[in-house]
Order: structure tokens, then C-alpha cells, then sequence
């Protein structure tokens, strides 16, 4: 691991990093922000899951998590969205190929080379932030993501039960076997048969038996993507068949952009924070 940058803001230290990734082949970037803390003390971990055409960059910079995670003693990763570099197959398009990796272990030639982001997030990158960051108190995990990253934080949390003790989501796609932008994604990473695109899917994860503790969802009512892409009535719907208690904020004249996710994220960290203590 090799530190790129490192800043200090709001009573802490937010870093840069890059490594090579063995799973999907190529250097993968990375952000860490380190609240002060007592020496040999244990913090809490934040994963941040970003949206299409995004990479660590976005959220570092413009989410205004920082002055929240320091109040709240939490340190917050931002992973990239996909594989990137000159050899890494791409398509035309925001929404396939570098910056749109879906959190998905692709399958499909020539994608299942480099897009491996499931065993990215679920296993090395964690893997890594335990052994180089020793404040980070892995036992202690929250995850939440926006848009893309919504659907990321949801399918990892409801596969890996007791990992995460909290999760949340800015604009979740909530069901990609039901919309434009997932059709896509998982019929070009998975291929056609449609029953292996159910373990990215929170819908069916959540219909096929998987649970969360609890769950928080802020969703822009001016979103331009709410009801082709974005569809939370569905989560809404899975999470009441299930007794899942979710909570699904609709804010009037938000839309899908950072301005919306600056507006809730400390409400985010706030909540995260309170079921980290636990």
C-alpha cells in the first residue's frame, strides 16, 4: 500500500491511498479518513459504496462526511467503483465497463478478468484496511453507499449477516433485475440466466430469506431517476414482507446529485454511530 496524499480537516487525517489488487489485477485507490484518537484506542469503520461514473474521489470531496465521523469518532472508506487502467475492457457509456462495476464478480468474458468487485469489497480490501490501519475496529462495521454504491451497500450487507451492525443508502437502485441500468449490468457481468443475478439483487436477497437488523434510506423526490432506476417502493414492499424495519426518508425538491447526499450524510454518520457503540 502506498499513501498518495494525506490532508488534515475537521480534528483528523484524510488519506489517499493505492495498492495493486490481486483479485482484480490492476492498482486500486483508495480513502481513509482517521478522526484523532487516543493512542492504541479503536474506531469504528465506515464503508462508503459510491455511484456510477464515480471513483474514491467524489464523496472524499465533496460529502462533507469528515466534521461527523470526527464528532463521532468513525473512520470512513471510500473505495473506487471498478477496475480501472489501458488493458481494463470498457464499453461505451456511463453505465458498463470502468466506473460501473455494480459490486459484482463478472463471469462473462473478458469483464470476469478485472471486474471482480464483490471479492474486492467483501474480502480484500477489508482484509488490507485491517492489517495496515490498526485503529480500525473490524469487529465494529457500518456500510452505506449512494445510487449504484446503494445497491453495493445492501446486496454485501444482506450476504455477509453479523458483519455489518448498521446500514443505509442515498438512492439505492434496490432491485437491478428491475430496471434499465441493472438489465444491463447483470446481463452483460453474469450473462443471461437471470437466476444468477439474484445475489445482487436486495429485492430478492431479502425475498429469498436474507435480513437486516434495521435500515435507513434517504431518496430525492425530484431524482430524475426515481421511478425508471431507482424504484424504493419495491424495498419498501420486500422490507415490510420480511419485518424488516426500515426506515425510507422522501425528501421533497432533493435530487440525485452530492448536494442531496451532503444535505443527509451527517444524519447518515449520526445513525451509524449510534448502533457502532453497540
Amino acid at each position: 500500500m502506498e499513501q498518495v496524499s494525506s490532508n488534515r480537516a475537521h480534528g483528523g487525517t484524510q488519506g489517499v491511498y493505492t495498492h495493486q489488487s490481486a483479485v482484480t489485477g490492476t492498482p486500486m485507490t483508495f480513502s481513509v479518513f482517521v478522526p484523532d484518537h487516543a493512542v492504541g484506542a479503536k474506531l469504528p469503520v465506515l464503508w462508503f459504496l459510491s455511484g456510477l461514473t464515480c471513483t474514491h474521489a467524489n464523496v472524499t470531496e465533496k460529502g462533507e462526511f469528515r466534521a461527523a465521523c470526527a464528532q463521532h469518532g468513525i473512520i470512513f472508506i471510500a473505495p473506487d467503483t471498478s477496475p480501472r487502467g489501458d488493458d481494463v475492457p470498457d464499453d461505451e457509456g456511463y453505465d458498463f465497463g470502468k466506473g460501473a462495476g455494480f459490486y459484482v464478480d463478472a463471469t462473462e468474458a473478458p469483464w470476469a478478468a478485472n471486474f471482480q468487485m464483490r471479492s474486492y469489497i467483501e474480502q480484500e480490501l477489508p482484509a488490507l484496511i485491517g492489517a495496515e490501519f490498526p485503529a480500525a475496529d473490524m469487529a465494529r462495521q457500518g456500510i452505506a453507499g449512494h445510487s449504484m454504491g446503494g445497491h453495493g451497500a445492501l446486496t454485501i450487507a444482506l450476504r455477509n449477516p453479523g458483519r455489518f451492525k448498521s446500514v443505509s443508502a442515498f438512492a439505492p437502485i434496490v432491485s437491478p433485475m428491475n430496471c434499465p441500468w441493472g438489465e444491463k449490468a447483470l446481463g452483460g457481468y453474469l450473462g443471461a440466466d437471470q437466476a444468477h443475478w439474484r445475489q445482487y439483487d436486495a429485492c430478492a436477497l431479502i425475498e429469498d430469506g436474507a435480513r437486516l437488523p434495521d435500515l435507513l434510506v434517504d431518496q430525492g423526490e425530484a431524482d430524475n431517476f426515481l421511478h425508471q432506476q431507482l424504484k424504493p417502493g419495491l424495498l419498501v414492499l420486500a422490507c415490510k414482507k420480511a419485518g424488516i424495519a426500515a426506515t425510507v426518508r422522501m425528501q421533497p425538491g432533493y435530487d440525485h446529485s452530492y448536494y442531496f447526499i451532503a444535505s443527509f450524510m451527517a444524519d447518515h454518520v449520526a445513525w451509524h454511530g449510534e448502533r457502532l457503540k453497540r
